[in-house]
């Protein structure tokens, strides 16, 4: 991993990208996309995340987050991937109606050996309001450059929805 792309700052301000391996289509499926966003919620209230805007695609997801004094970003990420790749692939093993069980379990699992999300999280950190406007629409217009919705705030999951209607899957924080 590089050196530019790691969290120095654990109060600071960040642009971050998961993806999952092999850049896997999961979150095709809601069940597995809501999996990330009650975890988001879970570390809003109870670990001192900050979310200021989202989006989770097919196969990734990004985030410009920080955390609250007294907490370390880096550990709250750790705690969230770890956390959210056991209950997908669980949830993955659960599902009736996973047509691609075999091959997601083989992908993203050996023996006991989960390994759902990569390993860096392409942290970019977010010093001035220009960056951070660039990274807003950034995360906003992914889902309508890929062709899933035509206007940002139709795509569910994403804060952009929040932002236009204020009513959104998550809470926002207020970035200043």
């Amino acid at each position: 991993m590089g050196y530019a792309y790691r969290i120095h700052d654990q109060q600071g301000v960040y642009f971050i990208t998961c993806t999952v391996v092999q850049w896997t289509d999961v979150f095709t499926r809601r069940e597995y996309a809501d999996i990330i966003v009650n975890s988001l919620k879970y570390c809003r209230e109870h670990k001192g995340l900050e979310i200021f805007a989202w989006v989770i695609m097919s196969n990734h997801i990004h985030l410009i987050i920080s955390c609250k004094d007294g907490y370390n970003l880096s550990d709250i990420l750790r705690d969230f991937k770890k956390y959210t790749a056991t209950q997908i692939v669980q949830a993955i093993e659960n599902n009736p109606r996973e047509s691609r069980k075999s091959w997601l379990l083989w992908l993203l699992k050996e023996e006991d050996n989960i390994s759902f999300w990569q390993k860096d999280n392409h942290a970019e950190e977010i010093n001035t309001s220009a960056f951070y406007n660039t990274k807003l629409d950034y995360i906003h217009q992914n889902p309508v450059r890929a062709g899933i919705v035509d206007k940002e705030e139709e795509y569910l999951y994403s804060s952009a929805r929040m932002l236009y209607t204020g009513n959104g899957l998550l809470d926002l924080d207020a970035y200043s």
